[in-house]
């Protein structure tokens, strides 16, 4: 059990600089509160927006952090049993 905590510690600690790599490769959003005001178009871009980069590179962060958060959880419960 000892060798699966060292591997399971090994691929959270790649998953979570995956992550850190993926969340700095976002851009932020710009738009900021001109949303509230209506100033935001309804452009293509904006109507084909869940076939963009930015947005499956946003997918791809989300399963990213859900693995890792639960991978963590596991390896905590792991660790605490003495393993």
């Amino acid at each position: 059990m000892k060798t699966l905590a060292v591997v399971l510690t090994c691929i959270d600690i790649v998953i979570c600089i995956a992550l850190i790599i993926l969340v700095m490769s976002q851009e932020g959003n710009d738009q900021g509160m001109g949303v509230v005001g209506g100033s935001g178009n309804n452009s293509f871009y904006e109507k084909s927006k869940g076939r963009t980069m930015d947005e499956k590179l946003k997918k791809i962060t989300l399963i990213t952090a859900i693995l890792f958060a639960a991978l963590t959880v596991v390896l905590f419960l792991l660790l605490a049993r003495g393993v």
